[in-house]
């Protein structure tokens, strides 16, 4: 089965826009099946469950680190990953970079944007990114690639509130880019779950994170 939807997820999806298979919670042995069937980046929320799942996984699979993150356990994920999608402070971003530093490698990273209704999600305010961006702060960072935004909408029946949400993140993204036309690579956006992956694509979104539709419930 997690051969079939993950083939018919991806079956769905238009040129330029890529899969995060959402495996937070799933057994390896799920991992493996939507590996066998050509997946190969991976969303995980636990960096311990991370660690524990990566060893026994191929070495080409690609794991993106998508949830809220704890300064206290960034650590092993520096060159276990080949994104933190998370990103949600200065702070975090700048122990990113300095760990990042220490280690002799770059680490890709998104930053998270909070535009939805609910108060118990996390990210920067877009204010908070447009006075970054402005303040030219990134040109700081040593060690850390910004390859973009990531964001969450309201959680909601009402698809237009939805709609609004990822609007306004993708708005953002293009805000950036002209506040700083010399900043290179900002092109991910990542926005959409399973339940509304198809409006975040509408929307602009580059990456979309998918667990439900493939894996099942858990």
């Amino acid at each position: 089965m997690i051969a079939e939807n993950l083939q018919r997820t991806a079956a769905g999806l238009p040129e330029g826009v890529r899969l995060v298979a959402v495996s937070k919670f799933h057994p390896v042995d799920a991992l493996r099946d939507a590996y066998a069937a050509g997946q190969r980046v991976f969303g995980e929320s636990r960096v311990q469950e991370l660690c524990d799942k990566a060893p026994m996984m191929p070495a080409d699979t690609q794991w993106h680190f998508i949830g809220h993150l704890q300064t206290n356990k960034v650590k092993p994920l520096i060159g276990l990953v080949s994104m933190i999608e998370s990103v949600d402070s200065e702070r975090l971003l700048g122990l990113i970079d300095r760990l990042s530093a220490e280690r002799g490698m770059v680490t890709r990273v998104l930053l998270q944007v909070h535009v939805a209704a609910e108060e118990t999600k996390f990210g920067f305010s877009p204010e908070e990114l447009l006075k970054y961006f402005g303040g030219r702060k990134y040109e700081r960072l040593r060690a850390t690639h910004l390859c973009g935004l990531m964001g969450m909408a309201t959680n909601t029946d009402d698809m237009e509130r939805v709609r609004a949400d990822f609007a306004r993140i993708a708005s953002l993204k293009r805000q950036i880019a002209e506040i700083c036309p010399d900043l290179r690579g900002f092109d991910e956006l990542s926005m959409g779950m399973s339940d509304d992956y198809r409006i975040a694509i509408e929307e602009g979104s580059t990456l979309v994170r998918i667990g439900t539709a493939i894996f099942g419930s858990r």
